[in-house]
């Protein structure tokens, strides 16, 4: 009788824990996609919680289907088994996962995935442990949750950054700016001297949410104008802080670099000057720049290509994609290619909205989904924007107001509606 009740029990955690881990891999791609908003996050999310809730309620039934996931060092099942420890108080379980995960980037991206996805009543006393031991990766587990929570660890940072060199000390630099820490301004310069790669890209962007626009945007610009893994995510950080003028001496150059045209598309539209706005029109009937010319676009604007009956259908010439994704900061390493969760826009529908439209866009002017950025536009986007929509406006307010956190656009839906709604956005 037992076997009768238990077997269909666990085929039904087996899948909980799949569908779990799956989803999470999948929800890397979510945050960062352009049709994606946050009612649609908070869809997605409530699964992965209903997924939890059932391996939580199973008590101990998925256990192995959990330890064979975590053979292979995915993002996934890290997440899941981490998520599962924290929830139940498990110290022993969460300190074997630790030392377990901390020799391997995926996993390591999924146990800190966790610390920000549970409740922070969860890691009530933790963070103290976790800051005074000698462990570095612990270290860097309570900074980044501390950064996903929005939790100022004081004193902490101040140690760490304070110390020459090492992970926990990189992760620092950023969570400063993030959490708009404007009187270690001076701590993140020094790092942004000697850093090189990402993590010279994660020290511009804390310098400059720091208030400083000098370094930072100097080497903001270098990055900008060299092809690197880099490259886009400086350019479009280093546009959103300077005035039109300004932006179009570091557009020029990649507008003359034919292999610079997607960065250039992405670009001109971040810069926001409706000047722009024909050469995107044009851009649209070519198969392999039309989709991001419409988001550009759609930036610029603050059209909807889809609501506003903008849309078009797709050239019989065009072909997907498969690329690296040299700019991905988790653990998506091969995406199809980027555009395709964009809508195709119809030129010449585009190109008569324009017409009509053109005369409430004066050149010279920036603007950002149809408005001057400010920080009532801004708070609007992070409620009904699209993803890289709300990601643009999240920095558009830390630039306008340094100092300010950053709105991690990536955290539990719940918990963003929750900070919207607390804020009166």
């Amino acid at each position: 009788m037992w076997m009768t009740c238990a077997e269909p029990v666990i085929d039904v955690v087996q899948i909980h824990v799949e569908e779990a881990a799956i989803l999470r891999g999948t929800r890397t791609r979510m945050v960062a996609a352009p049709h994606i908003g946050l009612h649609l996050l908070r869809r997605f999310d409530d699964r992965i919680a209903a997924h939890l809730d059932g391996i939580a309620v199973a008590a101990g039934f998925g256990d192995h289907f959990i330890e064979s996931a975590l053979e292979a060092p995915d993002t996934g099942p890290w997440f899941v088994a981490t998520v599962g420890a924290l929830e139940s108080g498990n110290a022993a379980r969460l300190d074997e996962l630790l030392a377990h995960s901390s020799s391997h980037r995926l996993a390591m991206s999924g146990v800190g995935s966790a610390f920000g996805w549970v409740s922070p009543r969860k890691l009530r006393g933790m963070a103290i442990e976790f800051f005074g031991s000698g462990d570095p990766f612990r270290r860097e587990v309570a900074l980044a949750a501390c950064s996903m929570h929005r939790a100022d660890p004081g004193p902490w940072l101040d140690t760490i950054l304070a110390e020459a060199a090492g992970n926990a000390h990189v992760r620092a630099v950023r969570v400063a700016g993030l959490l708009g820490r404007m009187d270690l301004r001076e701590p993140c310069l020094q790092a942004l001297q000697t850093a090189q790669g990402w993590d010279q890209l994660h020290a511009a962007r804390s310098a400059l949410l720091l208030g400083d626009r000098y370094l930072s945007l100097k080497v903001l610009a270098d990055i900008a104008l060299a092809a690197s893994p880099c490259q886009r995510l400086a350019t479009a950080l280093l546009l959103k802080a300077l005035d039109v003028r300004q932006g179009r001496m570091v557009l020029q150059p990649l507008m003359e670099d034919p292999s610079m045209a997607r960065i250039t598309i992405q670009a001109m539209g971040v810069l926001g000057d409706p000047h722009d706005a024909p050469q995107l029109i044009r851009l649209l009937g070519e198969p392999a720049y039309g989709r991001l010319a419409g988001e550009a676009f759609s930036l610029l604007t603050g059209v909807d290509l889809v609501d506003a009956g903008l849309g078009g259908a797709q050239p019989v010439d065009a072909q997907p994609e498969l690329r690296d994704d040299p700019d991905a900061l988790d653990d998506l390493d091969v995406a199809m290619d980027e555009d395709n969760d964009l809508p195709w826009p119809d030129p010449d529908k585009v190109a008569g909205w324009w017409q009509s439209n053109s005369y409430r866009f004066p050149v010279g002017q920036r603007f950002f989904m149809g408005e001057p950025p400010g920080v009532g536009n801004g708070e609007r986007v992070l409620r009904h924007g699209l993803q890289r929509q709300r990601i643009a406006a999240a920095e558009h307010l830390a630039l306008l107001q340094p100092g300010t956190p950053l709105f991690p656009t990536s955290a539990p839906a719940w918990r963003q509606q929750r900070w919207l709604d607390a804020a009166g956005a």
